[in-house]
């Protein structure tokens, strides 16, 4: 299976229309599986050519939900519910199913990612991690200094 353009999934959609080929024949051609090629087909249908526009977008929870919920109450799939709302890909539709059922509603919430910012609560436990890493090297040195002493006084006791 190979990704192909919106432009290749338009004309696929287009094709199919026009009666000229089958579903298996395009396939073929775009080397996928005839399934991938319906979906667009399916997309194409729902929304016409925006549903191949790439859109970049952030699903909030009451979406989610709403999406799951439209899914439950008509027994649709999660291919077909992802063409209903044209969703780019069903496997973000199970996904959020198998989140809602096994950690519930909170799983749904979008993440933060990529690196923290420096905020004053991490500056003060920059500082202590250097305080406690110069105690420490003030301990090691005590602790090598005592031992010094010690083996000193074995030895003069040995004399």
């Amino acid at each position: 299976m190979t990704k192909f353009t919106s432009e290749n999934k338009m004309n696929a959609a287009i094709h199919y229309q026009d009666g000229s080929e089958s579903i298996k024949d395009i396939a073929k051609s775009l080397r996928t599986n005839h399934e991938v090629v319906r979906i667009c087909i399916k997309q194409f249908e729902y929304h016409g050519i925006r549903a191949f526009e790439k859109d970049y977008t952030t699903y909030f929870v009451q979406y989610k939900l709403g999406v799951l919920n439209y899914m439950f109450e008509n027994g649709t799939s999660p291919n077909e519910t992802a063409v209903i709302f044209n969703i780019s890909s069903s496997g973000l539709i199970r996904k959020w199913r198998i989140q809602l059922r096994q950690k519930g509603v909170d799983a749904l919430k979008s993440k933060k990612k990529g690196r923290q910012s420096m905020t004053k609560d991490n500056q003060k436990s920059i500082k202590k991690q250097t305080q406690t890493e110069e105690s420490v090297e003030a301990l090691q040195a005590e602790l090598e200094r005592l031992r010094m002493e010690n083996a000193y006084l074995k030895k003069f006791n040995e004399l």
